[in-house]
């Protein structure tokens, strides 16, 4: 029998977080349309750290409306039960939403923390940086108000 587990806990979608590379930002532009971009992130007690080049639509669009929701996927594994039955086949998966308003660090030592727990997500040290690599990103991060999490089809968070 399949089974969906929803997670309640923050505990609970960290694991799912720390699993992933990628995350997907859902945000509004100006004219009420859904903006969707795929980012890598950092991710430190319930917030998670964003950066890109500081102009384009996407720095637009966050500064007129900062809220946005964050995807995370992880585990996603196919599973049939009949070969020939197209309906019989599935995916596996664990998935998060999180919630929150874009904040904009703009504090020169402040986006150096924030770029080591970035840098974190992917390799165990920290880094130097030059003052035009910090002076020429645009950091921000989202402080989590609100999650949803969910798991099909798998036993536990391992």
């Amino acid at each position: 029998m399949r089974k969906t587990t929803f997670l309640k806990e923050l505990k609970e979608i960290e694991i799912i977080i720390k699993k992933c590379d990628t995350c997907h930002v859902a945000m509004v532009d100006k004219n009420n349309k859904p903006y969707l971009l795929p980012f890598n992130f950092g991710y430190h007690e319930g917030t998670v750290y964003l950066h890109s080049d500081p102009k384009g639509k996407k720095i637009d669009v966050l500064k007129n409306n900062p809220s946005v929701c964050i995807n995370f996927t992880a585990d996603h594994e196919l599973f049939r039960q009949n070969e020939k039955v197209a309906c019989s086949y599935g995916m596996r998966y664990r998935s998060v939403l999180v919630y929150g308003d874009v904040e904009f660090i703009d504090n020169f030592d402040a986006k150096v923390d924030a770029l080591n727990i970035f840098m974190k997500q992917y390799v165990a040290h920290d880094f130097k940086y030059s003052d035009p690599a910090i002076n020429n990103v645009c950091v921000f991060k989202v402080d989590i108000k609100n999650f949803m999490g969910k798991m099909y089809d798998h036993e536990s968070l391992e």
